[in-house]
């Protein structure tokens, strides 16, 4: 029978050890830093010796915290692995949380190429705008809009992020048509979220006198550009979400104009996850996907 000190409490301790912080062992683990000394206090107790040793806010090893760290460390290493082969074995499906409007207008009609490419991979899509969490949601692979800096996971650029306004071809040419960035007060302004896009775009092109709040506001990237794409305003449109409708017409980009946004768009995994054939192969075909369209989505149409 082996007697084990609780799981959590060696985790605990290992990373606190490694990063000689409770603050980044408690980033890395997603607890509070008041959770990571507890935890350290109680392995300390079930094992009758300290393995820190405070000096004012510096942390260090005991000598006994120093001989315990390798061997804990490599038998953790060696749960995980083990763990992450048995999830390979038994998981099956190839699980990815991706935001709806991303989904809907880039990903989405391209999977028919991936699936021609790798028949034999089961691939299962969830969308959701929300943050998730790997451990407990059971995803492999998420496509995010950010900064790129997930804790805990790394991050491949799928897609620098560029806004500018889209409508369409009707609605350029129509009564009130769109020639420049100032014939913008003639039109009703279509917003996804955050709705500071257009104020920002309108600076960034130096145009005033447009009511840049005004108009009709979305919860989406993509329902936006298909209320665009139908003829009700004009949307400060995410271009790479928009690349395949101005492509094929049913948008056209009347101005110049382009902002960067501060966003891009991200495949974010754990390290882990990149031991399955199935996630480097999709994360191999999603990447050369972006970089076929990266040309065409940063010009203006």
């Amino acid at each position: 029978m082996r007697r084990l000190p609780p799981l959590g409490a060696l985790r605990a301790f290992e990373a606190g050890a490694r990063h000689l912080s409770f603050t980044r062992a408690a980033n890395e683990l997603c607890v509070t830093q008041a959770a990571i000394s507890h935890q350290v206090r109680q392995l300390e107790d079930w094992l009758g010796v300290r393995l820190f040793a405070r000096r004012g806010h510096a942390l260090a090893l005991t000598p006994e915290g120093a001989a315990y760290l390798p061997e804990l460390t490599e038998a953790l290493d060696r749960m995980a692995a083990a763990t992450q082969r048995l999830r390979r074995r038994t998981d099956g499906p190839l699980r990815l949380t991706v935001l709806p409007s991303f989904a809907m207008c880039w990903l989405v009609p391209r999977l028919g190429r991936f699936r021609a490419l790798h028949p034999q991979i089961d691939l299962r899509l969830t969308t959701t705008a929300e943050l998730w969490n790997f451990a407990n949601e059971g995803f492999d692979l998420a496509i995010r809009s950010g900064l790129g800096r997930w804790q805990g996971l790394r991050a491949d650029l799928i897609a620098r992020e560029n806004l500018s306004p889209v409508c369409s071809p009707d609605l350029a040419a129509g009564p009130l048509p769109l020639r420049e960035p100032a014939d913008l007060r003639n039109a009703t302004l279509l917003h996804d979220t955050p709705r500071s896009g257009w104020a920002r775009w309108l600076a960034h092109a130096g145009i005033t006198g447009v009511d840049a709040g005004a108009g009709i506001a979305f919860d989406d990237a993509g329902l936006v550009l298909q209320a665009a794409a139908e003829g009700q305003g004009i949307a400060l449109g995410r271009l790479t979400l928009a690349a395949a409708a101005l492509q094929a017409g049913r948008l056209v980009q009347p101005f110049e104009t382009v902002l960067p946004n501060d966003y891009s768009y991200w495949l974010a995994y754990p390290r882990l996850v990149l031991e399955r054939p199935e996630a480097v192969a999709f994360r191999d075909w999603l990447l050369a996907e972006a970089r076929k369209g990266a040309a065409f989505e940063s010009s203006p149409n």
